[in-house]
């Protein structure tokens, strides 16, 4: 799987992109036949401590899958994301046993 991280006008990191890698391979591991990850964090425009925004797309057999969350840091919002994919991915996985 190609994981693809983009800080949308802020400063990149490091740490917070090992975090997020190593959470999507867990999620390949579990669902092997994804086949790239497009990562986008940024900052919202609003003055609620929730500002921090992330989101991902999730190119896999079928249409491709989207989530996004904020939370007030990007981890947390990475994490909410990555259920809501799982989440996904395990209805499209019960659709394709189907067929």
């Amino acid at each position: 799987m190609k994981i693809n991280i983009q800080y949308v006008q802020m400063a990149t990191s490091d740490s917070l992109s090992q975090i997020i890698t190593k959470k999507l391979e867990k999620l390949y591991h579990k669902f092997n036949w994804i086949i790239k990850a497009e990562v986008f964090l940024k900052l919202g425009n609003s003055t609620s401590p929730e500002k921090q925004i992330c989101e991902i797309e999730l190119s896999a057999p079928g249409p491709r899958l989207f989530a996004t969350s904020t939370s007030t840091n990007f981890e947390k919002a990475a994490v909410a994301t990555i259920k809501d994919l799982e989440r996904q991915l395990r209805k499209r996985k019960q659709i394709l046993k189907s067929h």
